[in-house]
């Protein structure tokens, strides 16, 4: 028997991620669950923590602290990185790394509640997000599941990362 053809569906390139993750989520619950986290971790929910997590938000791919140099007024790198520190530490965002000398960073998805993947260009250093369907994602996370027991690991959750060649350097 074959195996059975499922789509990849790539998050649409757009303005904003907010619309890409859940159209119903504004960024005002996106501030409400970044202070609960932060709140939690004992950290405050400062100025600047705000602005960075309204570029991520407003991202429509994970962005390199860099960028943030890009915002008005810019946020000086030796903050971004010491506010990205604690914005990880809280769950509010994830590292996605890529054959770039520097990382990107995006929402998490306790944050976002969407859950997604990565296509990491190894030539130009793309980000590009896609979802699954349904009916794959479930036997992904069963399978996954199953082989973390076997080595005794207990999996939270996963990610996915499909490490080549973009379209555009192919």
């Amino acid at each position: 028997m074959p195996a059975p053809a499922y789509v990849v569906t790539m998050s649409p390139p757009g303005p904003t991620r907010i619309n890409t993750y859940n159209s119903r989520m504004i960024l005002n619950e996106i501030h409400q669950r970044v202070k609960a986290l932060l709140e939690a971790e004992s950290q405050r929910y400062t100025k600047e923590r705000r602005r960075i997590v309204e570029a991520l938000a407003q991202a429509s791919r994970p962005i390199t602290v860099e960028s943030l140099r890009e915002l008005d007024p810019p946020v000086p790198l030796s903050s971004a990185y010491r506010n990205l520190a604690v914005l990880e530490r809280a769950g509010v965002a994830v590292r996605v790394q890529t054959a770039e000398p520097h990382a990107r960073f995006e929402l998490s998805e306790r944050v976002t509640e969407h859950h997604h993947h990565h296509l990491v260009c190894t030539s130009c250093g793309a980000v590009e997000d896609f979802t699954v369907p349904h009916s794959l994602e479930r036997s992904l996370s069963r399978r996954l599941g199953e082989l973390a027991r076997v080595q005794g690991f207990r999996a939270a959750a996963h990610r996915l990362d499909l490490v080549g060649t973009c379209r555009s350097c192919a």
